[in-house]
């Protein structure tokens, strides 16, 4: 029946033969989003030698993107509703090339800090219009696990790409062109869009829920803030709690107004749904632990073992295989004969495993032992886990709300990686400091115990994260209760909206 499923404007989708084309398309601007969130952590030091940023204003490189990013998600998604998604997304490309050049042109670092923050005005547009423009296109549960094991894979993978990206653009060529390689990646993705892409027009009659944007997006701005500037200045800082505090309070006051709001900017049937509502805090969770562990292994093998940007992404690699191994060829076969769940649970546990092994490293570690089987470990897991939460979260959603479901999803991505990077971080330095002043009794080796004293922070900070990959595992095993999806059925039954 699904060659045949008529679409939303008309012309049958799924039998479309140039469906699977339109995923490379929507593929290609997914990855483009998630890497650009790590791509420019290699070329840092290169790009603030070369425009003068004190270290204390650097973070501004990572920390404006994902800023605007997190926090505009939500207005994304409800956009995209509004308006149409094709065309949010078209936007969003045509703009996010924009900001790119205007970063890899940046000739102060003021410049490149609101051409990152500009970057991800557009990023908050683009990711959910890609995912619902994916959870729209294909709803054969066969075809949907093939189109988000691919999917997830890109999600899973895209900040370790990054990586590699990363080292070789700033080796080979110069650090700008970490930001200039996107402007050919969009344009080939807009004459895609056009030609291959089809979507039902927006919702042009309904309003915006203008109060729950400022309040909505307004608390994940002041919370992804609030995490990122816990690291330079400490959990106590008035600042940091000012932030945390304030964020908390504006969600809570979001909450209370989307039950009132005639056109909620999130309406809460959404987050209510067991199984959705475990999918975003398996993906939150998960996140928290995978972004601090990238922030540790490119600082160990680079700082600690001394590898070259061009080596260290290259050691990123086997992750990225397991993750897209793991997510097209274990996940994506199974989903439709067994519960996602069933899928989830042993992911985040293999990912944990992972990381167990990586507790154990030290100043003297050899890759290709102690380094390897645990980023196979951990790719496979996270490649289990990332395609049925993109796939549950997104199954069953009203047409008109996939754009801000999906943004939904995304920002417990997002928030959960400035969480990750902050709160790992900020353990892994603390931990490092008071085992150098414990251990730091002859001055003639302070070079070798200031080393171990970061990888001793490093591993306990990769503890936590070890409990908190267990603790997705359990969220995911205890919330996520959906049945495997019937070969042949549609996955967009829509999900009712309750009567007022």
């Amino acid at each position: 029946m699904s060659g045949t499923r008529t679409g939303e404007n008309g012309p049958p989708v799924d039998a479309d033969p140039r469906r699977w084309w339109g995923l490379v398309i929507i593929a290609l601007a997914q990855l483009m989003v998630v890497l650009d969130a790590t791509i420019v952590n290699i070329a840092l030091p290169s790009a603030q030698t070369d425009l003068h940023m004190s270290d204390g204003n650097r973070q501004w490189v990572i920390t404006a993107y994902t800023l605007a990013f997190g926090g505009l998600l939500l207005l994304g998604g409800r956009i995209a509703d509004l308006l149409g998604r094709k065309r949010t997304f078209i936007f969003g490309l045509i703009g996010f090339a924009a900001a790119s050049a205007l970063g890899g042109a940046a000739t102060t670092s003021g410049m490149l800090f609101g051409a990152r923050a500009l970057q991800g005005v557009f990023a908050a547009v683009l990711a959910p219009s890609a995912l619902s423009l994916l959870t729209t296109t294909f709803t054969d549960p066969k075809e949907r696990g093939k189109a988000f094991g691919i999917y997830g894979a890109l999600a899973g993978s895209g900040s370790a790409i990054g990586f590699i990206v990363g080292g070789l653009l700033t080796e080979y060529l110069d650090w700008r062109w970490c930001l200039y390689v996107n402007v050919p990646i969009a344009v080939v993705a807009v004459f895609g869009a056009f030609a291959l892409l089809h979507d039902r027009p927006g919702h042009t009659g309904a309003r915006l829920d203008v109060p729950g944007v400022l309040l909505g997006c307004g608390g994940l701005v002041a919370i992804v803030y609030g995490f990122s500037e816990a690291e330079p200045r400490g959990w106590s800082d008035p600042l940091v709690l000012g932030l945390l505090i304030g964020g908390v309070v504006l969600l809570v006051t979001f909450v209370w107004w989307q039950t009132r709001a005639p056109s909620p900017l999130l309406p809460l049937h959404i987050v209510k749904d067991r199984n959705r509502a475990g999918c975003f805090l398996t993906m939150g969770l998960a996140v928290i632990g995978m972004f601090g562990l990238f922030l540790f292994m490119t600082y160990y093998l680079q700082v600690i073992l001394g590898y070259s940007p061009v080596k260290t992404g290259l050691a990123f690699l086997p992750l990225t295989v397991a993750i897209i191994i793991g997510s097209t060829q274990i996940s994506a076969r199974l989903l439709t004969r067994v519960a996602p769940r069933a899928l989830m649970v042993p992911g985040m546990v293999l990912a944990a495993g992972g990381m167990l092994i990586l507790t154990q490293m030290t100043v003297h570690s050899d890759y290709p032992t102690e380094i390897l089987p645990a980023l196979i470990l951990m790719g496979l897991g996270m490649g289990l886990t990332f395609m049925p939460v993109f796939s549950t979260a997104t199954a069953g959603v009203a047409p008109q709300d996939a754009g801000v479901t999906s943004a939904t999803v995304n920002t417990s991505q997002q928030v959960g990686g400035s969480i990750g990077t902050a709160l790992l971080n900020t353990i892994a330095t603390t931990s490092g400091t008071t085992y150098i002043a414990a251990h730091l009794h002859n001055p003639a080796q302070r070079a070798l115990v200031t080393r171990e004293g970061i990888v001793h922070g490093y591993t306990v900070a990769i503890w936590c994260a070890v409990g908190i990959m267990l603790l997705a595992g359990l969220v995911a095993g205890l919330m996520v209760t959906a049945k495997p999806p019937r070969q042949g059925a549609p996955a967009e039954a829509a999900v009712p909206e309750p009567v007022a």
